[in-house]
C-alpha cells in the first residue's frame, strides 16, 4: 500500500458550549486506503468529518490535507477534497451535464479543462449515457452516482462519502460499493456509514469513535486475529459462580449460558487463559472446553461503544500519530 499520508488529523478538540464533542482525536490516512468511520449517534463522528472537510473549525488541534494545513490555507486544502453529504446537493431541473459543468466551475476548473474533467467523472461513475437527462428523472442510485461525480470532478486526493448507499436497492448498493472500491485505488476515501457489513465489504480499515474519543483504529483484516482482546467459550463439569469468573484478572465480562457454559470477555488472552487453567485445576472445576472466539465487527462495535471493551491498538496508534 502507498504510504503517502493524505489526511493527518492531530489532537482535535471541539466543544459545543461546555460539551466536548471531539476529545483529542488523532489519526492519519494514506493514499489507497478506504477508511470506514463508525460511531453511534452523538459520538462526534459528524463533527469530526465537518472539521476534516473545513466546514467547522476545531477549538484545538490541526488537520492537514495532502500536507496543507486546513486552518492556515483552507482554500488550497479544500481543493484536494471531494465531499458527498448524506443528502447530495443536486438540482433536479438541471441535466447531468449542466450540473456537473456547474460543479466544475465552482471547483475552478478552466474552460479548456472542462470537457475532459466532465467525461472522466461521468465515465468513472457510469454516467456516460445520462448526460442529457434531467436529474429529477434519474433513479436514486443514479442520483447518488451524480453526487459522487460532482465530488470527484476536480480529481481530489481525498474523497469523503457520508452514507452513500442509504435508500438504495440491493443492485444499486452493489454498484456504488464497487465504485467506492475503485475510488480507493487512487484516493484516500472516508466512508461514514451505519451499515457495518458495508464497511467489511469495501473498507480496508475501520475507525470507531465514541463519546468524542477514538476507541478503535484497526485494519479490517486483523479483526479476529488480535490476541489482546476478545472472548472465550468455556465449559466446566463443576462450574464456579459468575462472580468468581468475573474476579479473574483480565476478564471484563461473563455471560452464563446453558449446560455449564460461559462466555468470557477479556483484555489479554494469554494472561486470562493461564490464570483460568490454574484456577480450574486447583479448584477442581473440571474444565471441559476452552474455545477462543473471533468477535465480528458488530460485536466489537457494541462492546467498544457500550464501554465494556477498550482497544489497545487505537491507543498505540494515537500515541504514535
Amino acid at each position: 500500500m502507498n504510504r503517502e499520508i493524505l489526511i493527518a488529523v492531530n489532537h482535535l478538540v471541539r466543544y459545543y458550549g461546555e460539551y466536548c464533542a471531539v476529545n483529542d482525536v488523532s489519526f492519519t490516512i494514506n493514499r489507497g486506503e478506504v477508511l470506514g468511520f463508525l460511531g453511534p449517534n452523538g459520538a462526534g463522528k459528524s463533527t469530526t468529518m465537518k472539521i476534516i472537510s473545513g466546514v467547522l473549525p476545531p477549538h484545538a488541534g490541526s488537520v492537514a490535507i495532502a500536507g496543507i494545513d486546513m486552518l492556515a490555507q483552507p482554500r488550497a486544502a479544500k481543493q484536494h477534497i471531494g465531499f458527498l453529504p448524506e443528502q447530495p446537493p443536486l438540482y433536479g431541473d438541471l441535466t447531468v451535464d449542466e450540473y456537473l459543468r456547474y460543479a466544475a466551475r465552482l471547483r475552478g476548473i478552466s474552460k479548456a479543462g472542462l470537457p475532459s474533467a466532465l467525461e472522466s467523472s461521468k465515465k468513472r461513475c457510469g454516467l456516460e449515457d445520462t448526460g442529457h437527462r434531467l436529474i429529477r428523472n434519474l433513479s436514486k442510485g443514479y442520483q447518488q452516482r451524480v453526487g459522487i461525480a460532482q465530488a470527484i470532478i476536480h480529481s481530489p486526493q481525498v474523497v469523503i462519502l457520508d452514507e452513500p448507499t442509504i435508500g438504495l436497492d440491493p443492485i444499486q448498493i452493489r454498484e456504488i460499493r464497487d465504485l467506492i472500491k475503485e475510488l480507493g485505488e487512487d484516493h484516500s476515501v472516508i466512508l461514514s456509514t451505519h451499515i457495518l457489513p458495508e464497511v467489511q465489504t469495501v473498507c480496508n480499515r475501520v475507525l470507531i469513535i465514541n463519546e468524542g474519543k477514538l476507541v478503535m483504529d484497526r485494519q479490517l483484516d486483523s479483526l479476529g486475529t488480535e490476541k489482546q482482546a476478545g472472548s472465550l467459550c468455556v465449559t466446566f463439569k463443576n462450574p464456579p459462580s459468575v462472580e468468581t469468573l468475573q474476579g479473574i484478572s483480565g476478564v471484563s465480562q461473563v455471560e452464563a449460558m446453558a449446560d455449564n457454559r460461559f462466555r468470557l470477555q477479556f483484555q489479554d488472552a494469554d494472561k486470562v487463559i493461564d490464570t483460568l487453567l490454574q484456577r480450574a485445576l486447583s479448584s477442581c472445576w473440571g474444565l471441559q472446553e476452552l474455545t477462543p472466539q473471533a468477535d465480528s465487527l458488530e460485536e466489537i462495535f457494541m462492546q467498544l461503544t457500550s464501554g465494556s471493551l477498550s482497544d489497545p491498538a487505537s491507543h498505540d496508534a494515537e500515541i504514535s500519530a
